[in-house]
């Protein structure tokens, strides 16, 4: 099962890297080089989780260090609050632009099914990680630098052209979402086996 998911989820990141390739090309083009990194969300979402999965399949033997540790539960925090947060957003915004009238082709209903997927694999594998707050909290706060600099440098993730004047409404949104995901992962931690 665990492997099944690594496949799934490192095949959906190249996907998504794929897919946000014209705007990470635009990106680099019309931007600070250091900015690219905070394009593809969802991709990097999954990328994180990928990784976390890998702690999974391959357990340290013995005692770990501090700083294996403190990486491993960085990178299980960011697997789980930006696979929820970015699996809910993509969502959101394919049913919104369809609510305003944007056309739906096969590819949309496939990113609503493989989202929907990443927010419920991020809580499912809450209770085999063994991050806890502090770490949740780092990764709340990369999520905020990231809404900061989507709707600041304009380098969120392309919209449907029907939403593109309800960006006020989708930067609110979107910082929302994220500090509601660390509701949610700080309420799932309590029911986690540790």
């Amino acid at each position: 099962m665990l492997w099944l998911l690594f496949i799934v989820n490192a095949a959906g990141t190249v996907y998504g890297y794929i897919w946000y390739g014209n705007q990470i090309e635009y990106t680099i083009e019309n931007n600070p080089l250091w900015q690219v990194v905070f394009v593809p969300d969802s991709p990097t979402g999954s990328l994180f989780f990928t990784l976390a999965l890998l702690f999974l399949l391959f357990p340290k033997a013995g005692v770990p260090s501090s700083a294996f540790i403190g990486l491993r539960s960085i990178i299980e925090a960011l697997a789980v609050l930006t696979s929820f947060k970015y699996g809910i957003w993509a969502v959101t915004m394919i049913a919104a632009g369809a609510a305003q009238g944007d056309a739906l082709v096969w590819q949309d209903y496939m990113l609503v099914v493989s989202h929907l997927g990443m927010a419920l694999e991020g809580l499912l594998f809450v209770r085999f990680m063994i991050f806890g707050r502090t770490a949740a909290v780092i990764a709340l706060m990369w999520m905020l630098l990231n809404d900061i600099l989507d709707y600041s440098s304009d380098i969120f993730p392309w919209l449907p052209n029907v939403l593109e004047d309800d960006l006020d409404a989708i930067r609110n949104f979107t910082i929302g979402l994220s500090i509601l995901t660390l509701l949610v992962t700080n309420l799932t931690l309590k029911f986690r086996k540790v």
